[in-house]
């Protein structure tokens, strides 16, 4: 009997059908175990890493309240552990290990160990993995320390690229890059950066205040002119 047009029709898509589920029964045979395999790897990996995640936040508290209580304690006057502070001074995180690090070498300066203190704040300072503003605080507490001992160019040397208007740590490096200035017989170029910090709102109070008799000592105005009103 013939086929009708619907019938061939019907009949071709029940063997396309039959071809199909063929092939599938075989890529399943051959690949199936292989595929099982990668569904299983692909969730340990997924759950692994949502593991890693969880423990790097939790280890990352841990170590945050640590690094809170280690300043708390150094800021206070205190002595943190000593323990505390070792740990965190190799802790991975760079931020932690370098506050860490600076406190140690704080540390070794208050129980008045100028070797230990100068050799930490020096390492510091040419530790590259650490952030730029955590090298130049060093840099400027090693340079506090030997000061002294320093020719007044070394300073100068050192610190003058810190001791710029609206740098973060124009006060505590232009301070003694104007005094160095003064050692050096210099005072038309230590008067006006004694003026700058003086007038900067950004320097520490204290500094400001020496500033400004150091400016007036060398004849330069540093007094701050008051705002005009706005006119309503």
């Amino acid at each position: 009997m013939a086929l009708t047009p619907q019938n061939s029709e019907a009949f071709m898509r029940e063997v396309d059908e039959a071809v199909r589920q063929d092939q599938l029964l075989t890529f399943w045979q051959r690949y199936g175990r292989w595929l099982i395999a990668l569904l299983i790897l692909g969730l340990a990996a997924f759950g692994g890493w949502l593991y890693w995640q969880h423990y790097s936040k939790t280890q990352s508290e841990v170590v945050s309240e640590q690094m809170d209580n280690v300043l708390t304690t150094a800021v206070g006057g205190g002595t943190p552990d000593a323990k505390d502070v070792d740990a965190l001074a190799k802790a991975s995180q760079p931020g932690y290990r370098a506050s860490a690090l600076l406190v140690q070498a704080g540390l070794a300066a208050r129980k008045g160990d100028s070797k230990a203190a100068i050799a930490g704040y020096k390492a510091i300072a040419a530790d590259t993995s650490l952030a730029q503003p955590y090298r130049d605080l060093a840099l400027i507490r090693q340079t506090a320390i030997e000061f002294e001992t320093l020719k007044p160019q070394q300073v100068v040397d050192r610190l003058k690229p810190l001791a710029v208007e609206g740098a973060p740590w124009f006060g505590s490096a232009g301070e003694m890059v104007a005094i160095a200035y003064m050692k050096m017989g210099k005072p038309d170029l230590a008067g006006p950066m004694f003026a700058a910090m003086a007038k900067d709102a950004n320097v520490p109070q204290s500094i400001r205040s020496r500033a400004r008799q150091m400016a007036g000592l060398l004849g330069i105005d540093a007094v701050e002119t008051p705002a005009e009103p706005v006119q309503g």
